[in-house]
């Protein structure tokens, strides 16, 4: 009988960790991020003795001073008399504004435009390819100050619109006004008002959280009654009607809402030099949305063409043959499918629009870059702490719109059983 056994393991030897390829890339990996923290404290060191050199330390203390300047567009309460830090939450809630407006309608005019380049009408089409390239191709900035120019310039001032022969007229049933002082639109009003919570850094309306829930447990309630159909239909092979269903579940409990706490709009009026009432959008503001919105829908118009194009032609031909119109076939087979394809360039598009915003600047509207980096800079003298504060909140920002889309971007990819 043998007797077999093991062959013995070979002791570890430093040598190993070069050469042995099981322990190689991990001391690779260590050696650089060795040098990598290395660097850091060499530039944090040096950082630390040029400010003391100036006789300067490292503090966010300065955001509890009094800020001392007027903020011209403003979402919450402000006055010269708060404080930086409170200067710095307007503008950030101001950037935010600008940029989720802009991520709306830049959306839909790319959808749109790149969904008409496809036409097969020539004029449109190539109608579309004008816009797309010659928006595009031509820097941010000049869009924003030539569209803030025709607002300040070619609009008519207030005074127009007073009087019986009144040289310009108002919109929308005499409800908005657009001037070279800004655009008046209505402002929403509760007359059954359910107040404010005070949360300390700004109040949040009660109606408003109402009105999120009404609208979160109404598409809540849609979303099961068609999964509650998809059943059906795949027992059965009948599908229940349900778009009756759906407006129900969506309207009713969203108008019920607003009625119980008397909604209503408040209409811009003019009275003496100015219009008063309703909301006051800054020519500031109408630009850099407009500009941020025609700017990117160029690019997001170009991603939306892609991703109808990598969709196989068979799709659209097995739609037309099944007796589906090309409107129908659009929305209902090949978009669902281009979106795998659009998702991914489209995030990026959402993270330029939020990082241009900071050129608002060049016309004046208030956003992050123009209060903490920019007059509250200038005042305290804390360029380095203003700056990484400022890079820190774009980089959640993107973070957080980055995140959200890598969500949805998940739940349409494709799915292997």
């Amino acid at each position: 009988m043998v007797a077999t056994s093991e062959p013995p393991k070979a002791s570890f030897r430093l040598s190993m960790l070069i050469y042995d390829t099981r322990y190689r890339s991990l001391t690779i990996q260590v050696v650089f991020l060795m040098l990598f923290m290395a660097g850091a404290a060499w530039l944090i060191d040096n950082t630390i003795q040029n400010l003391r050199a100036l006789g300067k330390d490292f503090n966010y203390g300065f955001l509890s001073v009094r800020a001392g300047y007027d903020i011209n567009q403003m979402l919450v309460q402000y006055s010269n008399d708060s404080s930086h830090a409170r200067a710095m939450l307007v503008g950030l809630l101001n950037t935010l504004f600008v940029a989720f407006l802009a991520c709306i309608t830049a959306t839909v005019i790319g959808v749109m435009a790149g969904i008409l380049r496809l036409s097969k009408n020539w004029v449109v089409a190539r109608l579309m390819t004008v816009y797309i390239e010659a928006f595009r191709n031509v820097p941010l900035l000049l869009w924003i100050i030539v569209i803030f120019a025709i607002m300040t310039e070619s609009m008519p001032p207030p005074n127009a619109f007073r009087g019986d022969d009144a040289a310009s007229s108002m919109l929308l049933f005499d409800s908005v006004a657009i001037t070279n002082r800004g655009v008046y639109v209505p402002e929403p009003l509760f007359g059954r008002s359910l107040g404010n919570i005070d949360i300390g850094i700004f109040l949040i309306s009660v109606d408003l959280l109402a009105i999120i829930a009404v609208i979160t447990l109404s598409v809540m309630a849609n979303r099961a009654l068609l999964r509650n159909a998809l059943r059906v239909q795949e027992a059965t092979g009948l599908r229940p009607t349900t778009w009756w269903k759906t407006i129900l579940i969506l309207i009713a409990p969203l108008v019920a809402l607003l009625v119980a706490l008397g909604f209503h709009f408040g209409y811009p009026e003019l009275r003496g030099f100015n219009f008063v009432g309703g909301t006051h959008m800054r020519n500031s503001l109408v630009a850099l949305w407009l500009a941020l919105s025609v700017y990117t829908g160029a690019f997001i118009a170009e991603n939306v063409r892609s991703g109808i194009q990598a969709i196989s032609h068979g799709q659209s031909e097995a739609a037309f043959a099944l007796g589906l119109r090309p409107g129908r076939t659009m929305s209902l087979v090949v978009l669902p499918q281009a979106m795998r394809v659009i998702i991914p360039p489209l995030i990026s598009q959402y993270l330029n629009i939020t990082k241009n915003t900071s050129l608002a600047i060049a016309v004046g509207y208030m956003d992050l870059r123009a209060t903490l980096g920019g007059i509250t800079l200038n005042q305290t003298g804390r360029e380095l702490e203003a700056m990484l504060l400022m890079m820190l909140i774009y980089l959640i920002i993107s973070l957080m719109i980055s995140s959200a889309m890598n969500l949805y971007n998940r739940s349409v990819r494709l799915k292997e059983r």
